[in-house]
C-alpha cells in the first residue's frame, strides 16, 4: 500500500436479518473477500446485525484497523466504514423524512436512512471526510410525483452536507447504494449542489447510451455502464421484471463513488488532487461453493490517485516548494487552486418543488383519511359498548374480539394521521420553503449577471 494512491470499496450486503436470503453464508463470503483485498476505505450497506458487523471488523482489522457502525431508527442505519487510516470523528445524520410507519413492507421508516460519515487523517491530504448513504428505496423513476418526493429531500439533505464538507477545506469522498439512476433528479441535485464529480464517468468518458432495441450484453452493461442492480447475472434478479430504462442498460447504476477537492485553500498554499484512475463494477460471481450471488447489488471499487497540482510526487519536497509557487500566482491572478462549488439550475429546483408540493398534498389527505378513520374506529367501539348490553353473554367473545381489533386500529391512525401526518408536513414545508428560498436567490445572482 502506497500513500499516494487511495483504493475505495462500496458495496450494499443486503444482510437484513430473517429477511435476506443465505445471509450467513454469504457475509462471511464478503468478509473473505474484503480481508484479502487492498482498499484503504470500505463503506457498507444494509450490514444491520451488529454480529455480521464483528464478524467483518474481525476479517479485515489487520489491513483496516479503523471501523465505525453507526446507529438510527428502531433497527440500525445498517451503515459502516472501515479505514486504514485513523478516524478523527464519525457522524449520523438521519434524513427528515424516510417513508411512512405504515409502509412495514419496505422498512425505510424503520431503519432510519442517514447519511454517515467519517472524517480520517490523511499523511498527504490532511483531513479527509468520506460520506456512506443509502436513500429511500421507494418511488423509482416512474411513477405518481408524490413518491419521490421522500428520495428528493435525502438527496437535498445529502448534498448540502458534502458541499458544507467541502467548504470546510476537507476532500470529500461519498459513495454508497442512492436508489438512483445518474439522469434523474436526485442525482443531478447531489452532483450540481455539492460540486461533486462521478468517478465512473471520469474514468469512462463518451459511453454511447443503449438503445431498446440494442441493448448491451450483460456482461458489457457492468463493464461499461457500471451496472450494480438489477442485472441478469445477478442470482436474486435474475427474470426479474424490468422497467423500460432498466431493459434498456440491462439493469441499473444505484451504486455510485463521488469525489471533490476542497472548497477553500488551506492554510499551507499546497493543495494536491484527488483524481479517479479506475473504476470496476467488482463480486458479480456466485459466492464460492454456492449457486447464488453475493448480494443482490454488485460492489463498486475506484481507485485515485494523489498527485500534485502540476505534475510531479506530491510527496517530493522540491514538488511541493513548485506547487506552493504556482498556487500562489494562480491566486494572485484571481484563479483559485480547488474546486469552487456549483450551483444547481432554478429549473431542477422548480421540478424538485413539483414533486414536494405534490406529496405535501397527498399527506393532507391522507392525514384527514386516518383521522376519519380513528373517529369512526371510536363511533363504533361506543356503539359496541352501548350495544353489548342487549346482545346474548355467549357473543362476549366476538365483541372483545372486535373491540380490541377496534381499539388497535384507532390508536394506529390516531399516531400516523395525528403524530406522523404533522411530521411529514412540516418536514416537507421547512424543505418547500427552504428551496423557494435557495432559488430566489440563484435567480437574483443570475439576473444581476445579465445586467453587468
Amino acid at each position: 500500500m502506497t500513500d499516494t494512491r487511495l483504493r475505495l470499496l462500496t458495496f450494499n450486503c443486503w444482510g437484513l436479518k430473517y429477511v435476506s436470503k443465505h445471509r450467513t453464508e454469504r457475509i462471511r463470503a464478503i468478509a473473505s473477500v474484503l480481508a484479502s483485498s487492498d482498499y484503504d476505505i470500505i463503506t457498507l450497506q444494509e450490514l444491520w446485525v451488529f454480529a455480521d458487523f464483528e464478524y467483518v471488523r474481525s476479517a479485515v482489522s489487520k489491513k483496516l484497523p479503523y471501523a465505525k457502525f453507526f446507529y438510527s431508527g428502531a433497527l440500525g442505519a445498517g451503515l459502516v466504514i472501515f479505514s486504514r487510516f485513523p478516524i478523527i470523528t464519525a457522524t449520523l445524520h438521519p434524513y427528515a423524512l424516510n417513508g411512512s410507519p405504515l409502509d412495514v413492507g419496505a422498512g425505510d421508516w424503520f431503519v432510519g436512512k442517514a447519511a454517515a460519515s467519517i472524517i480520517l487523517a490523511h499523511p498527504i491530504l490532511g483531513e479527509v471526510q468520506v460520506f456512506n448513504t443509502h436513500l429511500y428505496a421507494k418511488g423509482g423513476d416512474e411513477g405518481p410525483e408524490y413518491q419521490r418526493a421522500h428520495r428528493l429531500v435525502n438527496a437535498w439533505e445529502f448534498a448540502k452536507l458534502a458541499r458544507q464538507a467541502a467548504g470546510l477545506g476537507r476532500y470529500v469522498i461519498c459513495s454508497g447504494d442512492f436508489n438512483s439512476v445518474p439522469a434523474t433528479l436526485p442525482m443531478s441535485i447531489i452532483r450540481d449542489h455539492a460540486g461533486l464529480t462521478d468517478a465512473w464517468v471520469t474514468t469512462h468518458p463518451d459511453v454511447p447510451e443503449p438503445s431498446l432495441t440494442s441493448p448491451p450484453t450483460p456482461h458489457d452493461a457492468i463493464r461499461v455502464h457500471g451496472i450494480t442492480a438489477d442485472s441478469p447475472l445477478n442470482s436474486y434478479s435474475a427474470g426479474k421484471p424490468l422497467e423500460p430504462l432498466a431493459r434498456k442498460f440491462q439493469g441499473k447504476r444505484l451504486d455510485y463513488v463521488f469525489y471533490r477537492q476542497p472548497a477553500s485553500q488551506p492554510a499551507s498554499g499546497r493543495t494536491p488532487i484527488l483524481r479517479p484512475v479506475d473504476t470496476r463494477v467488482v463480486m458479480t460471481e456466485r459466492v464460492p461453493g454456492f449457486p447464488f450471488s453475493f448480494s443482490d447489488h454488485f460492489g463498486l471499487e475506484a481507485t485515485f490517485v494523489i498527485e500534485a497540482q502540476h505534475g510531479g510526487d506530491v510527496t517530493d519536497p522540491a514538488t511541493r516548494r513548485r506547487e506552493s509557487a504556482l498556487i500562489a500566482d494562480s491566486q494572485a491572478n484571481g484563479q483559485p487552486a480547488t474546486d469552487k462549488d456549483k450551483d444547481v439550475s432554478p429549473e431542477a429546483i422548480t421540478q424538485a418543488l413539483v414533486s414536494l408540493t405534490e406529496r405535501y398534498r397527498f399527506a393532507h389527505s391522507q392525514g384527514r383519511l386516518q383521522l376519519m378513520i380513528f373517529f369512526t374506529c371510536i363511533f363504533l367501539l361506543v356503539g359496541i359498548i352501548v350495544a353489548s348490553a342487549w346482545f346474548p353473554s355467549r357473543l362476549n367473545p366476538v365483541f372483545t374480539i372486535i373491540t380490541i381489533v377496534l381499539a388497535w386500529l384507532a390508536t394506529s391512525m390516531l399516531y400516523i394521521g395525528f403524530v406522523y401526518g404533522n411530521w411529514e408536513v412540516n418536514a416537507l414545508t421547512n424543505i418547500i420553503e427552504e428551496l423557494e428560498l435557495y432559488r430566489a436567490a440563484l435567480q437574483g445572482r443570475q439576473s444581476s449577471h445579465t445586467i453587468r
